[in-house]
Parts: structure tokens; C-alpha cells; sequence
């Protein structure tokens, strides 16, 4: 492989191990301009697409240890990869494909677990990573807040109880 190649390859290495995910798309027709708006669009979920050539992309997988891609990459592809939330990016994949019907996704990796079309697409429908925190956190402290409530309820009765006394009496 020329020294050019191999520089690329291991700019994509470095970028696919930053990465927790990765989703391959088949751009084919897709213009300049909606390449462009893809582009904005990822950037605004904390993710970027890259036009990569096949084999440097395999080589790159295998340098990562991501996975064997033999196979697997063919047509024109681009990569998505980003710094924490794959449900963003493929929601942002999934809806601008359901605008103009391209790009097409082909698969998806999750750390080193492969992902086809269809759960990535799932994985668009759920909601954001910050949304599924705040759920999973209110769950953790309804639990305490009702203990709090039960153990301060008869406190409570009680002061209320000695006040009311307290007031006859006066």
C-alpha cells in the first residue's frame, strides 16, 4: 500500500477507535448540495460523515479491530461516526432518507457488535441518550421520595397532634 494510503487508513483507524459506533452508507445520487445538508445535519447531532474508499476503509477496520469487512463494503460509501449518541445520528440518517430516499444505510457497528439495516433504524426510533438518563434517574428516586414521605408522615401527625393539644390547653 503507498505511504498516502496507509496515512488515511490510519486517520480512519484513529477516528473509528474515538468512535463508539459507526454507521456505512451507500450515497450513490445523492448530490453535492444534500451531501452537504447530510453534513449540517449529523454536525448538529455531534456526528460526521466521511466519503471513504473501500479497501483503505477495510484496512482501517482491521487496524482498529473493529472487524473483518471483507465482503461487506461495495458501491460508493461514506461513514458516520461520532463522539457519544448512535441514536441521534441514525435518527438524522434515517429521516434525511426518508426525505430525498438516499443515502441507504447498509450496516451499522455498536463497539464491535455488527448492526444490521433494520436495528439501526430501531435504534433511531428511540429517544435521545440525555432523555433515557432522565427516565432512568426518575425512576431511582420516586422509590426515595416515597420513603422520605412515609417516614416523615408520622413525625408530622405527631406535631400536629401535640400543637392542637398544646393550643386547647392555652
Amino acid at each position: 500500500m503507498r505511504t498516502e494510503k496507509t496515512f488515511i487508513s490510519a486517520e480512519y483507524a484513529t477516528r473509528l477507535n474515538a468512535s463508539p459506533f459507526f454507521l456505512v452508507v451507500d450515497y450513490r445520487g445523492l448530490s453535492v448540495s444534500k451531501f452537504t445538508e447530510l453534513r449540517k445535519r449529523l454536525g448538529q447531532a455531534g456526528a460526521e460523515v466521511h466519503v471513504v474508499k473501500n479497501t483503505i476503509f477495510r484496512v482501517a477496520a482491521k487496524q482498529a479491530g473493529v472487524a473483518d469487512l471483507e465482503g461487506a463494503l461495495a458501491g460508493q460509501l461514506a461513514v458516520v461516526t461520532g463522539k457519544e449518541d448512535i441514536a441521534a445520528a441514525a435518527k438524522v440518517v434515517k429521516t434525511f432518507q426518508a426525505e430525498f430516499e438516499k443515502p441507504k444505510l447498509q450496516f451499522g457497528y455498536l463497539g464491535n457488535q455488527r448492526l444490521d439495516a433494520d436495528a439501526v433504524k430501531a435504534i433511531a426510533d428511540l429517544p435521545p441518550l440525555n432523555v433515557l438518563r432522565g427516565k432512568v434517574l426518575g425512576l431511582l428516586q420516586a422509590p426515595a421520595q416515597k420513603l422520605v414521605a412515609l417516614i416523615n408522615t408520622p413525625g408530622s401527625q405527631l406535631a400536629r397532634v401535640i400543637k392542637a393539644k398544646s393550643e386547647q390547653t392555652a
